[in-house]
């Protein structure tokens, strides 16, 4: 399938999880056109880039093994994916990879990297601080204190933006955050 072809299929792809299942298990199947999907989801301003995204998701919550020959591709372009229905996927993958890393999952920690670890937790924050939506946000939260065992810079500067915004955010971001700020504390 050449890079058109799937830029093409993806159009069917929508938000039922029978779709995005479908696309998923032709990654896993054909672990070749994963590149490509990369290609499209960071495609950053392409009406497309969402639904490689959910793809991605899918696939990496399938199976994360499938994520450990692309982690510099998806670490380096993370930061540029701005559309709000990227952005979750986005984020769960890297809460995914954080699971995986925290859970002494063997291909994820042999080949995550500083910088790879590093490129997330920027994301996470700016997530975090910007104007996004509360699920990036929660996914943020848990990537965030996970790799904050390793960094011991993660934690304060976590619980002041927490702290700083709990009023202001959703239900479902206290609930997520004072869960985080309970396990630090």
């Amino acid at each position: 399938m050449t890079a058109t072809e799937l830029y093409n299929e993806l159009n069917y792809v929508n938000h039922s999880r029978e779709k995005r299942n479908y696309y998923a298990n032709l990654m896993i199947n054909n672990p070749n056109l994963i590149p490509k999907l990369l290609d499209i989801l960071f495609k950053v301003d392409d009406k497309i880039s969402p639904r490689a995204a959910w793809v991605f998701e899918f696939m990496c919550s399938k199976n994360i093994d499938f994520v450990v020959p692309h982690l510099s591709t998806f670490t380096q372009n993370i930061k540029y994916v701005h559309i709000d229905a990227a952005v979750r996927p986005v984020a769960k993958v890297c809460e995914l990879i954080a699971m995986a890393y925290k859970n002494n999952h063997k291909k994820i920690t042999n080949a995550l990297t500083q910088t790879h670890k590093e490129l997330i937790i920027e994301t996470c924050f700016d997530y975090l601080i910007n104007d996004e939506k509360v699920a990036p946000k929660a996914y943020s939260m848990t990537t965030l204190y996970i790799f904050g065992k390793e960094y011991d810079w993660i934690y304060p500067e976590l619980i002041t933006i927490l702290e700083r915004d709990f009023t202001l955010q959703s239900a479902a971001f206290k609930a997520r955050a004072k869960q985080v700020l309970k396990k630090i504390k």
